[in-house]
């Protein structure tokens, strides 16, 4: 027989619900058109180049960017350095799983989104 749930201690599963279907948060459904506002400022402190730039307006024009506010520009920042720096073959594995961790952060890859709960909407107003 399980323990008991003891329901004067604060961090008991007696105070915890079920987890159930009807607990998820609603899906987010992302405009597949992307993010409309406007680009913020490639961070200083580096010499970004073309590629990069690039890169980072593709970022920020990204549905998953309609999600982000202004603390995502250094993750932003961050995955752009570490995809030029793979593209380019001076990665690491430990950069490929910095720029692994940072997508999922982003929201950019399937799993990370399926996990945010986000879907990008299909051209006929529904999502994937």
């Amino acid at each position: 027989m399980p323990p008991q749930k003891n329901w004067t201690k604060p961090n008991s599963r007696a105070h915890r619900r079920p987890n159930t279907g009807a607990q998820r948060a609603a899906l987010v459904v992302l405009p597949s058109q992307g993010c409309e506002l406007p680009v913020p400022t490639i961070p200083a402190g580096r010499e970004w180049s073309d590629n990069e730039k690039t890169r980072w307006t593709e970022l920020w024009e990204s549905p998953q960017a309609t999600q982000w506010d202004e603390t995502a520009t250094g993750t932003v920042a961050l995955l752009v350095a570490y995809e030029s720096m793979l593209l380019k073959g001076e990665g690491t594995a430990w950069i490929a799983q910095e720029a692994r961790h940072a997508s999922d952060a982003l929201g950019l890859t399937p799993k990370a989104m399926a996990a945010l709960g986000w879907a990008v909407e299909q051209s006929g107003g529904s999502h994937e």
